[in-house]
């Protein structure tokens, strides 16, 4: 396996940012449905729903918005915030990447030497 950067945002003791909260947001843009992202994810609704309210606590804003459904279900949807923290975590884990592929792909070779 080749390394890989995997960026996480502490803003307190219960307030973190990572890729599995980045990727559930992911999903709900993409399946329109907490509940089929959290599917996707292998996870409960109740477990997206509790991590979508953290993240709605850490920032005071919603990240997804909700419609109440009736015959057919409800649905999700990103906010503009939402949308926005997706994009900004997404460019952050870009900028890190390039900062630090010299080094990574030192250690890989390193790895890689000593495993001969």
């Amino acid at each position: 396996m080749t390394p890989r950067l995997m960026l996480r945002l502490d803003f307190g003791p219960e307030s973190r940012i990572g890729p599995g909260k980045i990727r559930l947001l992911e999903l709900v843009r993409e399946t329109g449905s907490i509940s089929a992202a959290g599917r996707a994810m292998e996870m409960s609704y109740r477990r997206a729903w509790l991590l979508i309210d953290s993240l709605n606590a850490t920032f005071g804003q919603p990240v997804v918005k909700t419609k109440l459904g009736g015959k057919g279900g409800g649905a999700a949807s990103l906010t503009g915030f939402g949308e926005e923290l997706v994009s900004r975590y997404r460019a952050m884990e870009k900028k890190a990447g390039k900062a630090i592929a010299a080094d990574l792909e030192r250690l890989e070779a390193a790895r890689l030497t000593s495993a001969d």
